[in-house]
């Protein structure tokens, strides 16, 4: 037989749309994932074999399953469930921070009910949405007002957009920073209108800088956190004390962007320090921002604390409602800020400082513990070995400063095979993220809590030779 006429010969046997939908596991997917999305992959799976006829087996078991396999990956979501094993604690590609239950319910009630977002109980009428969380930032940062928007980007570009548009903005040529996404502060503050002033060098900025560039064209003096970077040996960078001053010497506000925005002293818990949004405000800092989704531990939100006036100023910018959060968002971060009240807890209910704060040798334990089922499920394919790491904080926090941990290393011999490993585990049915480097794949278990359900799908872990 001529190979046409074999190819029309197996054509001839392809079953119709309606006689595959019939098939009892076919009739079963129906059931579950509905009429419309079922037939649209058997038709795109007939289609594929017509155009290769021969290549498919075309038996009832086998086109069920590639029915099933399509259904099931159409119906997967793209915002999925990942293990953070990357040794990033505050991961930007993997969401930042994780909220904590008490903020996981509070952002469901709001989701699943009316709610209070913007409507007064005790007077009857309307309310303003900030009041869900303008009390609690301000009390825990001495402000005497505060707003939230979407993220800590939108907190700078809105405040620039209010204060200073088509005025100037004293900035230390130092603390220009470039963030992920090609973020930079120059860019942010001439799409907002203002006139960017740079003052001092890259290492050294001296308070006669900020004073000398004081004229009838600034309105204000700027301050931003070193979101990824540190610049070391001979620098020299002002104080905000000394800038709030220079700056209300000139009558004009200071304003400075913390970035990350811890709400506590990360040191009394074994971290390395970094500057609060309270102690900001004491210094005479008219204006702070930062973010809730970092070191704060809540969901995606840009704050800004400060003055009244100022932040009522910033409030009727009529791109305040353009870039404002909505009620899940204020629930979940209402949640986080009341965990604040409770210090002597914060470090066990906050979920991002309980990872920050887990021991080295915690992990270690943890590592062993494991060690078995992984060196099982990669038996004959790879090696598996226990390893001391350093974690890192992650999205812009405390850059330089490294946690002790411990994981894994997987070794595998032959060119490509640590690509294979590390896409095998991204293909489970929960991925695992973790990272190539110095010829291991390796995965930091600083953030592995969910133990068990790890464990499980580890048998289900497929690496082609």
């Amino acid at each position: 037989m001529s190979i046409v006429n074999s190819a029309s010969a197996q054509l001839s046997k392809l079953p119709s749309v309606d006689r595959v939908l019939g098939f009892p596991s076919v009739r079963s997917l129906v059931e579950e994932h509905g009429r419309a999305q079922v037939t649209e992959a058997v038709r795109a799976l007939l289609a594929d074999l017509r155009k290769r006829p021969g290549e498919g087996d075309l038996g009832e078991a086998a086109l069920s399953a590639r029915v099933a396999e399509t259904v099931a990956a159409r119906a997967r979501p793209n915002l999925r469930r990942v293990f953070n094993l990357t040794g990033t604690v505050l991961h930007t590609n993997l969401g930042r921070a994780l909220l904590p239950e008490e903020a996981v319910e509070a952002a469901v009630t709001a989701m699943r009910w009316p709610a209070t977002l913007e409507y007064d109980v005790e007077g009857g009428g309307r309310g303003d949405r900030d009041k869900v969380v303008e009390g609690l930032l301000c009390g825990l940062t001495g402000a005497e007002a505060a707003t939230v928007v979407n993220n800590n980007a939108a907190a700078v570009f809105l405040l620039l957009n209010t204060l200073a548009q088509k005025k100037e903005v004293v900035v230390s040529r130092g603390e220009l920073i470039e963030i992920g996404g090609a973020f930079r502060l120059p860019d942010i503050m001439r799409r907002a209108g203002a006139k960017l002033v740079e003052v001092g060098t890259t290492n050294r900025t001296h308070p006669q800088d900020y004073a000398d560039a004081v004229g009838s064209r600034t309105a204000m003096l700027m301050k931003a956190h070193w979101s990824n970077y540190a610049i070391a040996g001979f620098t020299s960078m002002v104080a905000q004390k000394e800038v709030a001053a220079i700056a209300h010497a000139g009558k004009l506000p200071c304003v400075v962007d913390l970035g990350s925005g811890t709400l506590v002293d990360l040191s009394q818990y074994g971290l390395p320090r970094e500057r609060t949004p309270a102690e900001s405000i004491a210094d005479g800092v008219d204006l702070v921002t930062f973010s809730g989704d970092k070191l704060l531990g809540g969901p995606q939100a840009g704050i800004l604390v400060g003055r009244r006036e100022l932040i009522q100023r910033i409030k009727r910018n009529p791109l305040k409602r353009a870039l404002r959060v909505g009620k899940i968002t204020l629930a979940a971060l209402e949640a986080v800020l009341r965990l604040y009240l409770d210090p002597d807890r914060l470090a066990q209910r906050l979920t991002t400082l309980r990872l920050l704060t887990r021991p080295e040798k915690d992990i270690a334990e943890q590592t062993q513990r494991l060690l078995p089922a992984m060196a099982r499920a990669l038996q004959g394919r790879a090696t598996v070995t226990v390893q001391p790491m350093k974690s890192q904080i992650g999205s812009g926090a405390l850059p330089v400063d490294l946690l002790p941990s411990c994981g894994f290393a997987v070794h595998t011999a032959g060119r490509g095979g640590l690509a294979r490993i590390e896409a095998a585990f991204r293909a489970l049915p929960i991925p695992v993220i973790g990272y190539i480097r110095d010829g291991a794949f390796l995965l930091d278990l600083r953030c592995l809590e969910d133990e068990k359900v790890f464990v499980d799908q580890l048998p289900a872990l497929g690496i082609t030779r």
